[in-house]
């Protein structure tokens, strides 16, 4: 008998989300009846015009944020039957991000700032894996650098190790080119990538960029709040 490959396991599960603000005095929805799942190792893209709810629906899938209705599910854990410090923990542990606007703190080297998310966790050899991270990514001349030092592209190279130098599940990167060139967004795509095969991290990636999403394995299209297609795990 040939055996019947078992299905990858869900690492996001996402159930009726929807968000509402108050605005003026009125209610302004920007979710709707959101549901999809995202297997361990798949790449997506999450794509959408402008105002279409793509950041909001990546701050949800974070739990920087909270819904309106709805539910989700990080690696088995329900995200908002946790309390902050419990959502706090379970990011720490399991989601690495990448940031349009980098996100480097400006008092603190590239060595220190990929050093930090280490230290926080209380991981031992922090100065050392946080070295080969930005060794991996090209910068091993850049140690003692500040962000202000570094150009647009090498300061998105620092994030990508930071993210990466937990070993995280889940990698979260919202517009990871929006501030770039298109030549050094095409280098740092590259990188983000080839860490991602390398490392077996699952990829949620928010993008206006077609070309980009469709080098993902699926895109989940917004609009007007609401999913399009791609909703199938």
């Amino acid at each position: 008998m040939v055996p019947v490959e078992k299905p990858a396991e869900a690492i996001i599960r996402v159930e009726a989300l929807g968000k509402t603000v108050a605005t003026d005095g009125s209610a302004l929805t920007i979710l709707t009846d959101i549901s999809f799942e995202v297997a361990s190792r798949e790449a997506i893209a999450i794509v959408g015009v402008s105002g279409s709810g793509k950041s909001t629906l990546l701050g949800l899938l974070a739990g920087l944020d909270t819904p309106s209705s709805g539910s989700v599910r990080i690696a088995g854990h329900d995200l908002f039957a946790l309390d902050e410090d419990g959502r706090a923990a379970l990011r720490a542990r399991t989601v690495g991000f990448v940031f349009q606007s980098f996100q480097l703190l400006p008092a603190m080297t590239a060595l220190e700032n990929v050093m930090l998310p280490l230290e926080l966790a209380g991981a031992r050899e922090a100065r050392v894996r946080a070295l080969a991270m930005l060794e991996r990514v090209g910068l091993a001349e850049r140690l003692g650098h500040y962000p202000k030092q570094l150009s647009g592209g090498e300061q998105q190279r620092v994030a990508i190790a930071r993210a990466f130098v937990t070993q995280p599940a889940l990698l979260l990167a919202d517009e990871p080119t929006g501030n770039l060139d298109a030549a050094t967004g095409e280098h740092v795509i590259e990188l983000m990538f080839e860490l991602n095969r390398e490392r077996g991290t699952t990829l949620v990636l928010v993008t206006h960029d077609e070309a980009l999403s469709q080098r993902c394995e699926r895109v989940l299209r917004l609009a007007a709040g609401r999913l399009v297609n791609g909703a199938a795990g």
